[in-house]
C-alpha cells in the first residue's frame, strides 16, 4: 500500500541558503515531503533564479536546485526580518546557510543565537573550505572543492594540464553528505532532545568522494595511474578503462584481477597480446612506458569492431562492460528512464511538460513526489498568516520592504 505522505513529511525546514551546495540537501527533503522555507531577498530573491538555460522565466539551474521549496522573502538586515526568522525557527526542525563566514552571525542566525530559540535545531551550514582550514573565511565555488581536493588528477589524461570538469562533483557531493549528516543530527536530536551544528564543505566532500583511490595514494605515497585506472598490486592487477570502437564510440570495462585472462581470451586477445610481452598488465606498475604500450594495444584492438560486439563478448562472460554515454544520451537510456531517474513535471507557464531529475531513491510505501520551484515570495502570505500575522500586517510589512 502506497501511503500519500513522503518519508520526511514531518521536517520543516528553514534554509537561507543558495547556489548548489547549500540549496540541494532541502531540495531533496522537499522531493520526501517536507516542508522547506527558502528565505530569500525582498525584491531581487536567490541571485541564481536566472542561472543556467532559461525557458521563459524558469532557469535551469534554480529549477534544478529549488523544485518543491516554499519561497518567503525576508529583509535579514531588519530588525522585523529577523523577528519573523527567529518565530519560523521556533517550531522547526532544521535550519540551512550556506553564507560566507562571519554574515550569520552579523544578520543574527549563527547556530548560538538559534540554539538558544530552539534547542532541538540542527543547524547546517556549508562552506567552501571547512571551518578550520586556514582559507576558511573566504568565499568559493565547485571549482574550489574540485580543485584542492585532488578531483582534477583523478579523472586528468596523462600529458595534459590539470583542470576542473563542468560536473559540479563536489557541489552535489557536498550537498548529498550534507543530507545525510542532517538526518543522523535529526535523529540524535530525537533521542537526546538537544540540536547541534553541522558543518560540510565543499573541499571535504570531494576529498571523501576519491574514496579508497585517495587511501592508495597516501598509503604508497604516490600518484594514481590516470587515463586508465590500473590498480591492485604488481603481482594481482586489475583495469577500468575506456576504449572507443570502430565508429569512435566509447564503451567502459572493469576487470578484477582474476578477470583480465580470462576476459582477454573471450575477447581473441591473449594470444596477441603475449605475442608482443604485453598480456602481463603487472608490468604497468614497473614502467610508464609499459602501460601505454599495453593500453595502446587494447586501443588498436577494440577499435576493429563496434562497441555493442565488444560489450556482448564481455557481459556473456560475466565481466563488467557497458556504453559511455554523454549527457544526452544518459536522459535516454533506458536504464536511466525505466528506474524514473528523468522524469516529466508539468510548467504551467510553459504550458508543457519538461525533463527534470527524477528522484535516486526507491520508497516502496512514500514515493518522492516531484514539484516545481517557487516564484519569488510566492508563499509570503500564507507563510506569515500561519505565524498569525493578519493581512494588513502582511500588507505593512510588505510596503516597509520587510517582505
Amino acid at each position: 500500500m502506497i501511503e500519500n505522505n513522503g518519508a520526511l513529511s514531518d521536517l520543516r525546514i528553514v534554509a537561507c541558503s543558495t547556489a548548489q551546495a547549500g540549496t540541494v540537501p532541502y531540495m531533496l527533503m522537499a522531493d520526501l515531503g517536507a516542508e522547506v522555507i527558502k528565505i530569500e531577498t525582498p525584491g531581487k530573491g536567490d541571485m541564481n533564479r536566472k542561472s543556467g538555460y532559461l525557458m521563459g522565466s524558469t532557469g535551469s539551474f534554480f529549477e534544478t536546485n529549488n523544485r518543491g521549496v516554499k519561497s518567503l522573502t525576508l529583509n535579514l538586515k531588519s530588525d522585523k526580518g529577523q523577528k519573523i526568522l527567529h518565530e519560523l525557527v521556533k517550531d522547526a526542525d532544521i535550519f540551512g546557510q550556506n553564507f560566507r563566514p562571519g554574515v550569520a552571525e552579523k544578520l543574527n542566525f549563527d547556530y548560538e543565537t538559534l540554539s538558544k530559540i530552539n534547542p532541538k535545531i540542527v543547524y547546517a551550514s556549508v562552506s567552501a573550505y571547512g571551518p578550520d582550514a586556514p582559507d576558511g573565511n573566504l568565499p568559493g565555488t565547485d571549482a574550489v572543492g574540485q580543485a584542492l581536493s585532488g578531483i582534477a588528477e583523478a579523472y586528468s589524461i596523462p600529458g595534459i594540464n590539470l583542470r576542473t570538469g563542468v560536473a559540479s562533483v563536489a557541489d552535489e557531493s557536498c550537498a548529498i553528505l550534507t543530507f545525510g549528516g542532517i538526518l543522523a543530527a535529526y535523529i540524535n536530536a530525537q533521542k537526546t532532545g538537544k540540536g547541534q551544528k553541522l558543518e560540510t564543505s565543499l573541499v571535504g566532500s570531494a576529498f571523501r568522494l576519491l574514496g579508497w583511490t585517495m587511501t592508495t595514494s597516501m598509503w604508497s605515497n604516490k600518484p594514481p595511474i590516470t587515463g586508465a585506472r590500473i590498480n591492485g598490486t604488481r603481482e594481482k592487477p586489475g583495469i577500468a578503462a575506456c576504449f572507443n570502437d570502430i565508429d569512435d564510440k566509447p564503451f567502459a570495462l572493469q576487470l578484477s584481477p582474476e578477470n583480465w585472462s580470462v576476459a582477454m581470451k573471450a575477447l581473441n586477445f591473449y594470444d596477441i597480446l603475449e605475442k608482443e610481452n604485453l598480456i602481463d598488465l603487472g608490468l604497468a606498475f614497473e614502467a610508464e612506458q609499459k602501460k601505454i604500450d599495453i593500453l595502446n594495444k587494447l586501443a588498436d584492438l577494440f577499435s576493429k569492431q563496434k562497441r555493442d560486439h565488444w560489450i556482448s563478448i564481455l557481459r556473456n562472460a560475466d565481466m563488467i562492460s557497458t556504453h559511455v554515454n554523454t549527457m544526452l544520451e544518459a536522459s535516454n537510456d533506458p536504464n536511466i528512464k525505466e528506474n524514473n531517474y528523468v522524469t516529466e513535471v508539468w510548467y504551467p507557464e510553459l504550458n508543457k511538460n519538461m525533463k527534470v531529475h527524477g528522484t535516486p531513491w526507491k520508497f516502496s510505501k512514500t514515493p518522492a513526489k516531484i514539484k516545481i520551484a517557487p516564484k519569488l515570495g510566492e508563499h509570503n502570505s500564507e507563510i506569515l498568516s500561519n505565524l498569525g500575522y493578519s493581512d494588513e500586517e502582511i500588507k505593512s510589512l510588505k510596503e516597509d520592504k520587510i517582505i
